[in-house]
């Protein structure tokens, strides 16, 4: 080897007196050299990986660090929640009534005869004197002209007998007669008289079946099923009606309510027509005014019976329908309100949840005085502007802290 041989690069980093040494020394210089190189490399290493451990270490308890302080501190419940209001709210009461027709007649015939036409079918609307039924005219007919013909004879005789009459009262003035033969003449005109009445009565009498014979509507209104088709014999006042006829338009809802508020409605009564409603199967609410208050209490029930009056133009309101019902009684001007769904029931009675400004729950207790449909009239526990929930409180524990998602409206 010479001195100008370079080994891996190290040449420049060897002493100057040791580029003089022999070959063997060179190289156990360059090895020593070498050696201490490759010691503060490792050193070098072995710092940045304890470096870097350590790093990771520090991120792994600030993280350990954050979680535990999530476990501390749970995320808040979400909630729908809105304000109590105060607002001006009718007091009503609710009952199940029932629909009523104010008129309903079981059409029958009045004289005997055989069903010829029948003019109506099975759940027609008629109108008060429309033509339903024909019984045959002709037996009626004949009567008529039986009764007819008798009270022109009997007419006949009469005359006769007036004629008789001033005659012989004129030869009784002039002595020509008794006053026997008079009295007889007299008691003969007056016979007559009553006759001639007797037969025009017959006469009237058989006009009256022969219009019998022809039966109308007595009630406008909508007939059921007709009973009896053409070719049926009837009879007079028979038991069994030949169709049924309900009034619908203007109609009745009859419903029952607590003895208790009898003061009440009597008071309102005598003021001011009250306003009844009644809500159909499809949502629709209806408009009607208080017709009549029973004159006793039921015994049975505690109950009085009431109807209300509905005009009924539409036909939506249908005898022997069940509808929910409400009865005006009052206004309160200044009533809090809140929704029913807000009101919950425990152990204790009733409550509510209330977001504080903390956006913590707190479970308040309520006394509710009453509910109308979806809307609750606070006695008291609450004050208005409060923020009560109205969905998500069976999550909720006292203190729970919320999210609040406001409602668009109270109800």
């Amino acid at each position: 080897m010479t001195a100008s041989h370079d080994c891996g690069g190290f040449n420049s980093a060897l002493p100057a007196s040791y580029l003089t040494q022999s070959g063997t020394d060179q190289m156990t210089a360059r090895l020593n050299l070498y050696y201490e190189i490759s010691s503060w490399r490792f050193l070098y290493r072995t710092l940045t990986v304890l470096a870097v451990s350590f790093s990771f270490a520090g991120c792994s308890e600030k993280n350990n660090a954050q979680a535990e302080a999530r476990k501390a501190a749970p995320a808040p419940i979400p909630v729908l929640a809105t304000q109590v209001v105060e607002k001006r709210m009718p007091v009503r009461l609710h009952s199940i009534g029932t629909v009523e027709p104010i008129s309903t007649v079981a059409l029958k015939a009045r004289v005997d005869g055989l069903i010829t036409k029948v003019h109506v079918r099975d759940g027609q609307e008629v109108a008060q004197g429309e033509l339903l039924f024909q019984l045959d005219p002709k037996p009626f007919e004949a009567q008529m002209v039986r009764a007819q013909a008798d009270l022109a004879r009997d007419q006949a005789q009469l005359d006769h007998a007036l004629v008789q009459e001033r005659r012989y009262k004129e030869l009784l003035a002039q002595g020509f007669v008794s006053s026997e033969a008079y009295a007889q003449v007299a008691a003969n005109l007056r016979s007559l008289q009553s006759t001639v009445k007797a037969g025009e009565s017959e006469v009237n009498h058989t006009r009256i079946n022969l219009g019998y014979a022809t039966l109308r509507a007595p009630i406008s209104g909508r007939i059921g099923k007709v009973l009896l088709s053409e070719g049926n014999l009837v009879k007079a006042n028979d038991t069994n009606a030949l169709l049924i006829i309900n009034q619908l338009a203007p109609i009745y809802v009859s419903f029952a309510l607590p003895e208790k508020h009898l003061d009440e409605i009597r008071a309102n009564k005598t003021r001011q027509a009250m306003r009844v409603e009644a809500r159909l199967d499809d949502g629709r609410l209806l408009q009607g005014d208080l017709a009549f208050a029973d004159n006793s209490v039921d015994a049975t029930t505690g109950t009085i019976r009431l109807r209300g009056f509905f005009a009924n133009a539409d036909k939506s309101l249908w005898p022997g329908q069940f509808v929910d019902t409400w009865m005006t009684l009052r206004e309160d001007a200044q009533a809090l309100v809140m929704p029913a769904q807000a009101v919950q029931t425990g152990p204790k009675g009733q409550y509510a949840y209330v977001v504080n400004a903390d956006s913590s729950s707190e479970m308040r207790a309520i006394v509710i005085s009453r509910t109308d449909g979806e809307e609750a009239v606070i006695a008291s526990g609450l004050k208005a502007g409060e923020t009560v929930v109205i969905d998500g409180a069976s999550r909720l524990l006292p203190g729970s802290k919320v999210s609040v998602k406001s409602a668009d409206k109270p109800s």
